[in-house]
């Protein structure tokens, strides 16, 4: 946009403190490292005219008539974009005492959803949701979160509160609203257990924790979250079907999943040996154990203690 409309700069208004601003900043340096950016809250001016809080940055919005949600009663420093909401400030800062539930923004306490279970049904195609409760969302992926955060919304689903480790060093307490991803995280969990290869399945969760880091530390554009990309791409090839997940009082559990890619043969699952050969079992644990036997003969039973086992009296054979 900046581009398009001739400008030299952007600018945003995040604080000095938060990831925000390295996420805003370092997509600005990656897409276009020739704007400037602009970021009055670390502006040495804008510090000393005394904006250095948000109650004199409320002061100064409404002096200037720059219109606001946050007010002295309601000071939650609140950000929120298509996927949730996030809150932090006022009591939520201090980790001993128990958010409002006046917080809540896009989802009702659990205590006040209704009494009633809904169930909604996804449907995911290459790992991407394209349906809500049989309705094509294809292309539209915006309008299939927004349905999807009303859904849970009034159902409490999404809520959390916890204590993050802030990338420049500090922990930070926020309350967070993410309904709809919720819903998207439990339905897609369910079909990566029936469509992916075991040690795929485990690699992938691996992968994911830095795949995360990258995300939650602003570097969208590095390189390595690219080269993931790929990998994830690769793995969601086979995620397809749907998934029934039912909400109830701030839960999303999925009950139900269906798949034409499924690796769950009921037939293996069973209790039935038709199949099977269990005999095969034996043989297979004792290779696959060989490593600990071994270990357990020559060092000991495994306790932390190193107890190599001296030659067998004579007489006896040692098994």
């Amino acid at each position: 946009m900046a581009q398009q409309t001739g400008a030299d700069a952007v600018g945003h208004g995040a604080t000095g403190k938060g990831n925000d601003q390295v996420r805003f900043e370092l997509t600005a340096m990656a897409l276009d490292p020739t704007l400037a950016i602009v970021s009055p809250w670390k502006d040495p001016q804008f510090l000393a005219d005394g904006l250095n809080d948000r109650e004199t940055a409320i002061d100064y919005a409404q002096k200037h008539k720059i219109p606001i949600t946050a007010s002295k009663k309601k000071i939650y420093s609140q950000d929120r974009n298509l996927w949730h909401i996030s809150h932090e400030g006022a009591e939520i800062e201090d980790p001993a005492e128990e958010p409002k539930e006046a917080v809540y923004t896009i989802s009702v306490p659990p205590a006040q959803a209704p009494n009633k279970a809904e169930y909604v049904e996804v449907e995911f195609k290459a790992g991407t949701p394209v349906a809500v409760n049989g309705a094509s969302y294809r292309g539209r992926g915006h309008e299939l979160i927004a349905e999807l955060n009303r859904i849970g919304g009034k159902h409490g689903v999404g809520q959390v509160t916890l204590v993050e480790n802030r990338l420049v060093g500090m922990k930070s307490r926020g309350v967070y609203e993410t309904p709809g991803g919720t819903i998207l995280y439990e339905a897609h969990k369910a079909l990566e257990q029936l469509c992916l290869e075991r040690d795929l399945y485990h690699y992938k969760q691996q992968a994911a924790l830095k795949y995360g880091e990258l995300v939650y530390y602003g570097q969208w554009f590095h390189p390595l979250r690219e080269a993931l990309q790929t990998f994830m791409d690769h793995a969601n090839q086979v995620v397809t079907g749907k998934v029934q997940v039912k909400l109830y009082k701030g839960r999303a559990a999925a009950t139900s999943a269906k798949s034409p890619t499924s690796l769950y043969d009921t037939k293996l699952a069973s209790f039935a040996m038709k199949d099977y050969d269990v005999t095969a079992a034996r043989g297979f644990i004792d290779l696959f154990g060989l490593p600990m036997k071994v270990r357990g003969l020559r060092q000991g039973s495994g306790d932390g203690a190193t107890r190599p086992r001296g030659p067998a009296k004579k007489g006896r054979a040692r098994r």
